[in-house]
């Protein structure tokens, strides 16, 4: 999966809108795939026009608890924003998720210029969702 800084120079090479779409499309593809199990109204991600399934899980990477999320979609364009979302937190502690400033990656990415109202609505609340994990999770210890 990419990273943050990765997609950022990657997109710097993209010369428009069109030719970022599809590059997140293809971003998309690559996704893990998220069990059947998964999709349920517990795990979904209201406010996109799509259907959008979220888990969040803390796992041990190395010496750190970090998020591990998983994520899918039905609109091959939000499957890209979920590998977008993905780039900027998986694999971070509870505590780097909520120190990120996300609409400056998103600013960067231009994705605050080129998205519906409803997509961005959709892309904040997968922003919420994980942003919400970390809150509980610092809140557990």
């Amino acid at each position: 999966m990419i990273n943050i800084e990765e997609l950022l120079e990657e997109f710097e090479y993209l010369n428009d809108w069109e030719e970022r779409c599809d590059f997140l499309i293809d971003l998309g593809f690559e996704l893990p795939p998220m069990p059947d199990s998964d999709k349920t109204e517990t795990n979904r991600v209201h406010g996109c026009q799509s259907m959008v399934w979220l888990t969040t899980d803390l796992k041990q990477l190395e010496d750190r608890e970090v998020l591990q999320i998983n994520a899918d979609s039905d609109a091959l364009i939000v499957k890209g924003l979920i590998a977008v979302l993905l780039a900027i937190y998986n694999n971070k502690t509870p505590e780097e998720v909520l120190k990120i400033n996300v609409q400056q990656y998103f600013s960067q990415l231009q994705l605050d210029k080129y998205l519906s109202s409803q997509r961005k609505n959709g892309l904040f609340g997968m922003v919420e969702r994980v942003q919400q994990k970390a809150r509980l999770l610092i809140n557990q210890n």
